[in-house]
């Protein structure tokens, strides 16, 4: 058996223990955890052929597992701190503050209202590269407000995920992105334009065209929906943060050989420490502490789980059979096939699909002359509108939950959010397809 056939055999082995769990109704975290033990399994167990790595010990085998489990570990720590920094500043009233304020100052101008609310809806995924954070800090706050605008509750649902989808893919922290620049060693450089473009862009032609047009937003309605806020809240407690975070991030790129290089985590976790001097009222930051864990927990395991089956499938080379399969595809095949192929295998894999289908195709696109940084990021933004689809649907199904909708989820949401969906992935398809001529215009 040679080590082709080999990798075939590995492959077809993790596909079943994920269907197996999936069979078993487990959760998408242990079926990938269980397909990763079943390949695992499967590259001892079967013979290898001239391979030198034959030999594979128990205790190396651990090794695996181990060092897999930490792959993302510097991602997971940039979740979690940024994701607690924005649940302590929800807690302390500056989410319901700035939403409040929206619609004092901007009720009777729908569209300027509506282009705040996007604002809003944009800055927690930015922040912490996740779309369920965005949902779960300021999604029915804004839901409370796009009511008041009489926004149909199936158009409610599908603008709260497209806006979370696209908080989730723009800049400066773009998981996918990160992740797959970081398997293929290319640095995360050059980013910022072409995913702010893009995802910026998608945000507001979603606004626009599920809730541009009506009346006014009705102030009394919208105003008794949302919390009260703590007493002394101003415009300077609300920007004091993120001015605090915005200047850490940049001092390092301005002084980069005198300013300590902080890094992202140490950064929120002092922009959180802004929020407890300058809330008005006492915060109970262990309690948030502890509910953010618990509900980034489900996320953070796909991270960790994730490094453990990309590991397993590198030391298999089943990794490096799938990305021969990609990068001998035609060229012409992947523009026209990739809008498809990356959502749905966003719904079913997750973060995985960055560093297994991200990784060759870097290496495809370079090979064919074309940008690879400008075609990463139209990747970055087509990945996280698979977030609705099945079996994992994680932001489509927190945006359902949170804003307590009744309808039908594939026939009344989803069905709602494909025109713009649409709209987006081809936009992101004609950046990588035109991704050369792009990138002399707005840089890689």
């Amino acid at each position: 058996m040679t080590m082709f056939h080999h990798s075939i055999l590995v492959l077809l082995a993790i596909v079943a223990a994920f269907a197996v769990g999936k069979k078993l109704s487990l959760n998408t975290e242990i079926s990938m955890l269980l397909s990763a033990l079943g390949g695992l399994v499967a590259h001892v167990l079967l013979p290898k052929g001239i391979d030198p790595r034959s030999a594979l010990p128990f205790t190396e085998a651990i090794r695996h597992l181990v060092e897999g489990s930490f792959t993302y570990f510097d991602v997971c720590l940039i979740f979690m701190t940024a994701t607690f920094f924005m649940s302590l500043y929800k807690e302390a009233g500056g989410v319901a503050f700035i939403v409040r304020r929206i619609v004092l100052g901007f009720h009777n101008r729908r569209s300027v209202c509506l282009l705040l609310l996007v604002l809003v809806m944009m800055i927690p995924g930015a922040i912490t590269g996740s779309g369920a954070t965005t949902v779960l800090t300021v999604g029915s706050l804004v839901g409370s407000v796009l009511l008041a605008m009489d926004v149909p509750a199936n158009k409610r649902v599908a603008l709260i995920f497209l806006l979370a989808a696209m908080s989730a893919a723009c800049p400066p922290i773009n998981l996918w992105a990160m992740m797959a620049a970081a398997g293929a060693n290319m640095p995360y450089v050059g980013f910022v334009r072409p995913l702010a473009l893009l995802s910026v862009t998608g945000a507001l032609f979603a606004a626009f065209w599920l809730a541009g047009r009506g009346k006014p937003v009705d102030m009394d309605k919208a105003l008794s929906t949302l919390p009260e806020v703590p007493e002394g809240w101003n415009w300077l407690r609300a920007a004091a943060p993120f001015l605090i975070l915005a200047a850490l991030v940049l001092a390092g790129r301005a002084f980069p050989y005198s300013f300590p290089i902080l890094g992202l985590p140490l950064i929120f976790m002092t922009s959180a420490l802004a929020v407890c001097v300058i809330s008005p009222s006492r915060l109970p930051v262990f309690r948030v502490a502890r509910n953010t864990v618990k509900s980034l927990l489900g996320l953070v395991s796909i991270m960790v789980v994730v490094g453990v089956l990309i590991q397993v499938m590198t030391l298999s080379g089943v990794r490096g059979l799938l990305s021969l399969a990609v990068v001998t595809l035609p060229l012409g095949v992947l523009f026209f096939s990739l809008w498809l192929i990356l959502p749905a295998s966003e719904g079913i894999l997750q973060y995985a699909v960055a560093p297994l289908f991200g990784v060759p195709l870097i290496m495809l696109f370079n090979m064919k002359g074309l940008d690879p940084v400008i075609s990463l990021a139209a990747w970055s933004v087509m990945w996280p509108l698979g977030d609705c689809l099945p079996p994992t649907a994680v932001v489509g199904r927190a945006a359902v939950m949170e804003l307590d909708f009744k309808g039908d989820y594939y026939r009344g949401f989803v069905k709602t959010a494909l025109p713009v969906m649409g709209f987006i992935l081809l936009l992101s398809t004609l950046f990588m397809v035109y991704s050369k001529e792009i990138a002399e215009v707005i840089g890689g």
